[in-house]
């Protein structure tokens, strides 16, 4: 239900901006996602594997409207020399790819070609397409490669390069397009895709007005305070039918102890139409129904960790994913910070009942945290399996999350970066699990995000020593590449730095949003000069 009252909000807001002579945009389908838009057509498309990336094909544009297009399909998909590809072809343009003139010159300082692509990276605000492509108002920063839209939590690190670089306008210009989509679809969706509106991704909102108000004043949360507001309800919407019998409803748990936890959840239960055939072929190998299965793998999306192990059930294989039954540390870390962030917010407001409301919520969290997601036998924080009522197995950097947001208190980070320098620190930094499974949120893997996170979260804990260690690591690394290479990169190969990263579903991506601006702000803060750490 809430589904379908998404996109009925987001059909008569873009149907608002639509050009009066444009054809293809006054029908009720052009913003319909594509297996609901297209049907069989869609499905028949992405199983024939036009192209070697799925999201290429729903990322394509319709030469024509809708009805014209399915009416042509009904007419000759049965003709005996039918071939789908030479129709889908025939009937929706390739994806555009920017000509930007760039090229990439190694010789150049790391930090001057961070600076030079935010460019290269910048879209303007979109010309409405009968596409998939939500439009934004304003201009943003989108990852490269084939990421050609917006993205959450990606965005946030771009932000902490932009800061670095000046770049107060477009930071402001990114949150704004979130609010938008805040005020238009009710959440911000993983991306600015009609395919990506039935999940969010890890909720760094806050954290990116708290950017933001840090340039420019804090009346910026006053401002941006109603969605603060409307992005936790989101997050917690179910929360009043929780109970003893019913623990799970929507993002939210109920604990054994009763006391209220989110987890990771998409309101699909079909294939991602981005990623179709790909997870047909996981459903008919792994013996589980599609409705077993499917809700799995979205979920596992929403945390942007898509894919790792500490969402399989054998702590190897993606057909035994089980992300809607964990409650995952990274993602109550962040809502810990949304709590203390509306706080603020309604303090600077004068709404010193809401503020003390949530206050409240905040610390409530933290003690479910410390209750159930610290393990203080092995010195770490982990996610908890509900149903099984016990630890995942799998270590993960998303331990590190509550030294980040301010949870973990010195005598815990300490034994934090005992672990870390135990089972996750290499050559190159750090890795996201040491799991070595092929999947790309696991060894030997690392990635920016979980890179700056830890180096935050162990500097406001006194662990300064190891915090520069990993940073001067994946700095190196980084640079590294670019000097070999000339590209800044989606993950790196932490443990064997001459060798590239890899896994997932994809190949290595080029660009790199979050990756630069990780970097940029490592690269322009006083660089520490820290011993080093033995592994």
């Amino acid at each position: 239900m809430r589904f379908i009252l998404i996109l009925s909000l987001l059909m008569a807001l873009l149907s608002c901006r639509n050009e009066p002579n444009a054809p293809s945009f006054n029908e009720d389908q052009a913003h319909l996602p594509p297996k609901d838009r297209f049907g069989q057509l869609f499905v028949d498309a992405q199983m024939a594997g036009i192209f070697a990336d799925g999201k290429t094909t729903v990322d394509c544009i319709p030469k024509y409207p809708t009805e014209q297009i399915m009416a042509a399909y009904a007419e000759q998909k049965d003709e005996p020399d039918f071939n789908i590809e030479s129709f889908f072809l025939n009937h929706f343009e390739r994806p555009p790819q920017p000509a930007t003139g760039f090229t990439s010159d190694p010789n150049r300082p790391v930090s001057e070609h961070i600076t030079i692509l935010w460019d290269v990276l910048t879209r303007q605000p979109d010309e409405e397409k009968p596409g998939t492509l939500i439009s934004l108002p304003n201009p943003y920063i989108v990852p490269g490669g084939r990421f050609r839209e917006i993205y959450y939590w990606d965005s946030y690190f771009t932000m902490l390069g932009l800061r670095a670089d000046g770049r107060v306008d477009m930071i402001e210009n990114m949150v704004d397009n979130f609010a938008y989509l805040i005020d238009s679809i009710g959440f911000i969706p993983n991306g600015n895709r009609t395919y990506f509106l039935t999940r969010s991704q890890p909720p760094f909102f806050s954290l990116m007005v708290d950017v933001l108000a840090q340039e420019k004043g804090n009346e910026v949360f006053t401002h941006y305070l109603p969605r603060l507001q409307q992005e936790y309800d989101f997050w917690m919407d179910g929360a009043q039918d929780v109970s003893r019998q019913n623990r799970f409803q929507n993002h939210v748990v109920r604990m054994p102890d009763g006391k209220l936890l989110n987890r990771y959840y998409d309101q699909g239960d079909w294939p991602r139409e981005e990623m179709w055939k790909d997870d047909v072929e996981v459903m008919e190998a792994s013996g589980r129904s599609g409705d077993d299965l499917y809700p799995e793998l979205r979920a596992a999306c929403e945390s942007g960790w898509d894919f790792s192990s500490r969402w399989f059930a054998d702590q190897q294989t993606l057909m035994t994913a089980q992300t809607t039954s964990i409650v995952p540390v990274d993602l109550n870390a962040l809502l810990y910070q949304l709590e203390q962030t509306l706080a603020r917010a309604y303090t600077l407001d004068g709404n010193q009942e809401q503020a003390n409301l949530y206050a409240q919520r905040a610390k409530q969290r933290e003690n479910a945290i410390q209750e159930w997601l610290w393990d203080d036998e092995l010195g770490f924080y982990r996610d908890f399996q509900l149903v099984e009522e016990q630890f995942t197995p799998v270590l993960s950097l998303a331990g590190i999350y509550p030294l980040f947001v301010g949870i973990a208190s010195d005598e815990q980070a300490e034994k934090v970066a005992r672990v870390l320098r135990q089972d996750f620190l290499y050559p190159g930094g750090l890795v996201s699990t040491p799991n070595e499974t092929g999947q790309q949120w696991d060894a030997p893997n690392g990635w920016a995000p979980l890179q700056y996170m830890a180096i935050s979260g162990l500097r406001k804990s006194a662990q300064e020593s190891l915090a520069d260690t990993i940073r001067q690591r994946w700095v190196q690394l980084n640079t590294t590449v670019y000097q070999r290479t000339g590209k800044l990169v989606e993950k790196y190969n932490v443990i064997d730095t001459t060798l590239e990263s890899g896994g997932g579903e994809y190949p290595v991506q080029d660009g790199f949003g979050w990756t630069n601006g990780v970097l940029q702000a490592l690269l322009k803060e006083e660089a520490p000069q820290a011993e080093d750490v033995p592994n």
